[in-house]
């Protein structure tokens, strides 16, 4: 258990992030940062009442600055916004990177010792924003994309087997969206290789799916996005390092020449303990799956490129 974790953004994510680490009692106090006027204080009040029922010690607190952050072990980064109609993804880097920017020094100032896990999109580019604002090593600078891509790989698996979820081994890297890379080759049910059970058509499909899986959950909802899922897998990250439990999950990491990549983040298989990155492991990937690992991580340094522009 650490003694403080701070969420930043108490928007859906953000706060029910914070209700799940409260529930599972990660830390003796949880803190939601976020701009707006009461928000964060309102919804830490209604969690912490809550306690008593579900049984937790953790104690929420809200605010509307990082004076209550300051020395947290970890931070949890949710700040920033969703595109807008008519909003480039350009735009979209740029407004956020000023948001995590600012975040960032916050965090360098008020909690020089925390590692910090990155949920704000584009995922892997505010990684580099807050690595580069805060001057914190790779260990203490990581992202969660790869344990949400994979929840949701595994879930359509399952579903299409008929199996359960629990059964399904798999792991997705590479960036969020459109670059990921799903590892069908390391895919397997209860050990027996995915590619035994299922067709290459049924396999494209599911990986379609899994790449659009935020897109349909948005099409279903109309206004907002995921939240459930993307709160349930940065809290699995942050179990790993709070309860020192050298778990290998898929999360953005900055290479320094492992898979062939450096100075860049992608997601790649992440040992994590209670120093936070302890270990980047490298796989056998397939010719096919190596190549689009380089080809997702080429598509984040092109966005590093024209952020600096």
């Amino acid at each position: 258990m650490f003694s403080k974790i701070t969420v930043v953004g108490a928007g859906n994510v953000g706060a029910t992030a914070a209700q799940r680490l409260a529930e599972k009692q990660l830390a003796r106090t949880v803190v939601m940062v976020d701009v707006v006027e009461g928000l964060p204080q309102g919804k830490a009040l209604d969690q912490w009442q809550a306690a008593p029922i579900e049984g937790f010690d953790t104690h929420i607190i809200g605010a509307n600055d990082y004076g209550p952050a300051a020395g947290s072990d970890l931070v949890i980064v949710t700040a920033g916004i969703a595109r807008k109609p008519g909003m480039s993804r350009d735009d979209l880097a740029r407004t956020n990177a000023g948001i995590v920017r600012a975040v960032a020094q916050e965090i360098g100032a008020r909690c020089p010792d925390a590692i910090v896990v990155v949920v704000s999109n584009p995922l892997d580019l505010m990684c580099w924003v807050v690595k580069e604002t805060t001057g914190f090593g790779r260990e203490r600078v990581i992202g969660m994309a790869g344990v949400l891509d994979t929840a949701r790989f595994r879930a359509f698996l399952a579903e299409e087997l008929s199996v359960s979820v629990e059964d399904i081994e798999a792991m997705v890297l590479g960036g969020h969206g459109d670059t990921m890379v799903p590892l069908i080759s390391h895919t397997s049910i209860s050990g027996i290789p995915v590619t035994q059970l299922l067709d290459r058509a049924t396999l494209d499909r599911i990986v379609a799916r899994t790449r659009d899986g935020g897109a349909e959950i948005v099409s279903h909802l109309k206004t907002g996005s995921a939240f459930y899922a993307p709160s349930a897998a940065v809290v699995q990250m942050v179990e790993a390092v709070a309860r020192d439990k050298h778990r290998i999950l898929p999360c953005a990491a900055w290479l320094e020449g492992e898979y062939g990549i450096r100075g860049t983040y992608v997601g790649v298989p992440c040992k994590l303990g209670r120093r936070g990155l302890e270990q980047i492991v490298e796989i056998e990937l397939s010719p096919e799956e190596r190549a689009a690992l380089k080809r997702s991580a080429a598509h984040v340094q092109e966005t590093m490129d024209e952020l600096t522009r």
